[in-house]
């Protein structure tokens, strides 16, 4: 059935798709429609679930972690202040391999105060052990919400996941969006099954302490589950693609690469931008391509040099910056290419912080500086000593 939803309204309907057993909410800016959405879908029928108001986003995780701990699918949903103040968390459920799905709407953070989008809040918890994705449009919003509990659920993977999309730019714009039949959601997403949880009929320790021998053994079993996406993603989406006829391409999204001398590497919905600026640049005879990154974790290292390779030039362009350093998917990326044996010029490029606008021209001029050279970093917008 096709309906015209904002990203938010589509993410809403992937998720009573997915049928979850507990919904955890509270609101924030731009990501409280999920959960009006969802909190309508419980009070008409449409979705049979617990739906939980609490008391900050601290406690919506919290509230999560004990709903999946006796095997309950669990869902919350967050954005920028909100995803800090639930930082504490997110590493409790990693370490406890609770695979709860959270959608984050990607916000500036705070001071100065801004409600608009860049993606600081997500990239910033990198590190926390959940697997990271990065919506385009509303569709993949809907169908990375199916795909995510898949994902999460399976047995090898068993981590959490957080699905992100661009504030306002994606969770506020409304486009046509194909939603599923629930008959074809259930064939797609088997029911939740774990082991890993509280039973009173086969009892276990969940959430203990351990020093340092046995602690370091669950770490490196936490890095090999999040390494699992890579083998169970391509089994996700070639079923996805069987019952709901669309079809995804793992970890990057790559276009016009094969013969590009100049590639920018994006994430989000900018990456729509980049290809309309990368069709013009072609027909005035420049061989221009983008690598949309759709994964930040499991970082896609060994894809992007393959995609980037034959390139004379590739510029990183993101919406965060580690201050005093650079753009952290700049420094992935860079990884990632020296670890596989590509060396070729790579330029960063940072915009859209505080949710300014990111144009066509400042996309043109990109390009332009992958050809002719530039400084190593890049603050889209703002000139340094005349240049």
């Amino acid at each position: 059935m096709k309906k015209f939803l904002s990203g938010n309204e589509a993410f809403a309907h992937g998720v009573r798709l997915a049928r979850p057993h507990v919904i955890s909410a509270y609101p924030i800016t731009p990501q409280t429609i999920v959960v009006e959405r969802l909190s309508e879908m419980v009070e008409d029928g449409s979705l049979q679930s617990e739906f939980i108001h609490v008391e900050s986003e601290h406690s919506a995780l919290s509230c999560a972690i004990g709903a999946s701990s006796v095997g309950a699918r669990a869902f919350t949903a967050t954005s920028s202040q909100g995803l800090l103040y639930m930082a504490e968390c997110l590493y409790y459920a990693s370490g406890g391999r609770f695979p709860i799905v959270m959608m984050n709407a990607n916000r500036s953070t705070a001071l100065p105060w801004n409600i608009y989008g860049d993606q600081r809040d997500s990239i910033s918890q990198l590190d926390s052990g959940w697997i990271q994705a990065y919506a385009e449009n509303a569709q993949e919003s809907l169908d990375l919400a199916l795909m995510s509990y898949y994902i999460a659920e399976n047995k090898a993977v068993s981590t959490p996941f957080m699905v992100n999309l661009d504030g306002f730019v994606l969770t506020h714009t409304y486009e046509t969006v194909d939603v599923p039949t629930q008959e074809q959601a259930d064939d797609f997403l088997p029911p939740y099954e774990t082991e890993n949880k509280l039973d009173l009929e086969s009892p276990k320790n969940l959430a203990f302490s351990a020093g340092p021998e046995h602690n370091y053994i669950f770490k490196y079993k936490e890095h090999q589950g999040m390494l699992a996406v890579r083998n169970v993603l391509p089994e996700a989406e070639k079923r996805f693609a069987e019952i709901f006829g669309r079809e995804y391409t793992g970890l990057i999204d790559t276009y016009k690469t094969e013969d590009a001398d100049y590639i920018i590497i994006t994430l989000g919905s900018i990456s729509g931008l980049c290809r309309e600026t990368a069709d013009k640049l072609r027909q005035n005879g420049v061989k221009a391509g983008v690598l949309r990154i759709r994964y930040l974790r499991p970082f896609p290292d060994i894809e992007i040099a393959n995609a980037v390779k034959n390139a004379k030039a590739v510029g990183v362009l993101e919406k965060d910056i580690s201050f005093g350093s650079e753009g952290t998917v700049y420094t992935n990326v860079n990884s990632a290419l020296q670890k596989h044996g590509v060396h070729i010029p790579g330029y960063n490029f940072i915009g859209g912080l505080g949710g300014r606008n990111i144009s066509h021209e400042d996309i043109f001029d990109i390009y332009e500086k992958l050809q002719s050279g530039t400084e190593s970093v890049n603050f889209i917008g703002i000139e340094v000593d005349g240049k």
